[in-house]
């Protein structure tokens, strides 16, 4: 693709297929953006970022809904929506271990975590600093869609607990969820 640049006709892109011209210009995209239609394919189209300071306890050895969630509207069925996670601590009930999971609109999509913090030789509640993570999703709607965090406990009793009170860093704790709509 060829791109001209002049003080008369603006910005002007060569068609792929048709090699024909098109000028963009300031009456063309008087919005201030450029229709998403001429972005290259693995453009970011539109980002959500969702963060909590919220401390959330899971006790069930089932899976929970943490509460944790963000929600995106892709512009087009072929989009693709890169889900980004963090967690910038955790604590993990002594000998039981536990789950994270990541769903979408209320169904299991993949594990964020699986089975971790599992430590049969400690008797205490064990700390972590950071779970990150990264799912490639393809919805194939232009309906909203919510992704959220689900955990469970391995094993009763204990409690696994996202942001805990009374460790290191308590000012600096944060969990963020970060949707990017990408062009396929």
């Amino acid at each position: 693709m060829t791109m001209i640049l002049d003080g008369t006709n603006g910005l002007t892109f060569n068609d792929a297929t048709t090699q024909s011209s098109t000028a963009t210009n300031a009456s063309n995209i008087s919005s201030g953006t450029l229709g998403k239609a001429r972005l290259p394919t693995g453009s970011v189209l539109q980002v959500v970022n969702v963060t909590s300071v919220t401390y959330v306890s899971i006790t069930n050895t089932s899976e929970t809904a943490t509460g944790y969630s963000a929600s995106i509207t892709p512009t087009s069925s072929s989009s693709k929506i890169l889900v980004s996670f963090y967690c910038s601590e955790f604590r993990v009930p002594a000998y039981s271990g536990a789950n994270i999971l990541l769903y979408k609109n209320g169904s299991v999509l993949t594990f964020i975590a699986r089975e971790f913090g599992f430590c049969p030789t400690l008797t205490t509640n064990t700390f972590g600093n950071i779970i990150s993570s990264s799912y490639l999703d393809s919805p194939a709607t232009t309906s909203s869609v919510t992704y959220a965090i689900y955990a469970r406990i391995l094993a009763n009793p204990g409690t696994l607990e996202f942001l805990p009170n009374g460790s290191n860093n308590t000012a600096n704790k944060n969990l963020t969820i970060t949707l990017m709509e990408i062009s396929a």
